[in-house]
């Protein structure tokens, strides 16, 4: 399988503790941190920035809006250095490869380990507790199984992840600023509505257009909703929808179930723009069969249903949204405003910008160009994603 990371991971082994001694370990020690380190000193430019606009507010001056002044051209670093396709990886570099990596039982003995997951052919694991707080590591490995219909998840972490838009919890609002709770509370809904529409929406996903996330953008932000709908009316290498939605060919693959594993986490804080500033990390499991398969799959019974073969597309998605107060600067009330975005998408052809994502199936012959870049692991969240400009399609280490 190929992936594009935006650096090589380190090579760390992966643990063998059990997954919830593991998370109460991370919940435990992040307390820890928080009670016991030190307030940080601001940098030379925060300084600067403050003692400026005091200086303004003892004036009477009110910040420039978002159109000319220069609290906005900061903001706007997103529209250039961070519009990013990191394709990553769906094409392996030969069909054995793919065929490992789907079903790693076939190599000798157990390369990946076991862990406290689901068993071969049994029922599913107990569920994860909700994720907390950044994890320092990649999941440990389920054990090796080949995922069907039945369980589609079978022989991945995500098997044990909660179930689409219930996996994304919204934290509890408090006031922010000139911000009540309602008004936090809104927003956070509103994050969540943009998050589900993009990467679970049944409409999203089979490519039509998403008009309950263009509806929550804030109109008034520079380029940024004619940027989207410039990716959605003519897709491309620089206009790519996947920079923002998971969306897969009709006429290539059809979901395999109607359940998508979800894992990852919200918060929000203060912005530097008299702003509400909420950042989500989340990444989708998406299992998939063939188009061609999908009337087999229909009549097909429990028994029979497990030769249809089932592919997995892994999406990671790190998202920044703010809610600015409009009395400051040229925002609309209520509506949301993109900062950042950053993506992996695992298991997609590489070099491929026709607006979706396409799996690699082990009975099917590769598409796209072939993966040149390292090896990693879409299921690690550890990683930082904040990609560097250099694209290259990698591989995955499994799906």
């Amino acid at each position: 399988m190929a992936e594009k990371p935006s650096k090589e991971p380190s090579e760390e082994p992966e643990s063998s503790i059990p997954d919830d001694v593991w998370e109460r370990f991370v919940q435990d020690s992040e307390r820890d941190i928080r009670l016991s380190g030190a307030p940080k000193e601001p940098s030379a430019r925060a300084r600067m920035v403050t003692e400026r606009l005091r200086q303004e507010e003892a004036r009477g001056a009110q910040p420039e809006g978002w159109r000319t002044g220069p609290a906005w051209r900061e903001m706007d670093g997103r529209a250039s250095r961070r519009r990013r396709l990191w394709a990553i990886l769906g094409v392996p570099v030969a069909i054995a490869v793919a065929l490992v990596a789907v079903k790693p039982s076939l190599l000798p003995g157990d390369p990946f380990g076991t862990s406290s997951g689901t068993p071969s052919g049994g029922a599913s694991a107990a569920a994860l507790p909700a994720e907390t707080a950044p994890p320092t590591a990649a999941p440990s490995s389920a054990a090796p199984d080949t995922p069907t219909l039945d369980r589609p998840f079978a022989g991945s972490p995500a098997e044990r992840w909660a179930d689409g838009a219930a996996a994304i919890v919204v934290p509890k609002a408090t006031p922010v600023g000139t911000f009540t709770s309602a008004q936090v509370a809104a927003a956070l809904k509103q994050a969540k509505t943009l998050l589900v529409g993009a990467n679970l929406n049944p409409g999203t996903l089979r490519g039509e257009r998403p008009e309950s996330v263009l509806a929550l953008l804030d109109p008034k932000q520079p380029r940024m909703l004619d940027d989207v709908n410039s990716w959605l009316r003519a897709p491309g290498k620089k206009h790519d929808p996947l920079l923002l939605f998971s969306r897969f060919d009709p006429a290539e693959v059809r979901p395999a179930g109607d359940v998508v594993k979800v894992r990852g986490r919200m918060t929000f804080k203060a912005g530097a723009h008299a702003s509400v500033a909420i950042h989500m990390d989340y990444t989708f499991v998406y299992p998939l069969i063939q188009a061609d398969q999908a009337s087999k799959a229909s009549g097909a019974t429990e028994t029979s249903g497990a030769s249809t073969e089932v592919a997995r597309t892994i999406v990671r998605r790190v998202l920044d949204l703010e809610l600015l107060d409009p009395r400051k600067y040229q925002a609309t009330p209520g509506k949301l405003s993109i900062t950042r975005y950053d993506q992996d998408l695992g298991n997609t052809a590489c070099d491929v910008y026709d607006g979706f994502l396409h799996p690699q199936f082990v009975s099917a012959a590769p598409t796209g160009a072939p993966p040149t870049g390292p090896t990693t692991d879409p299921y690690d969240r550890s990683r930082d994603i904040r990609h560097s400009g250099t694209e290259t399609c990698g591989t995955v280490s499994r799906t």
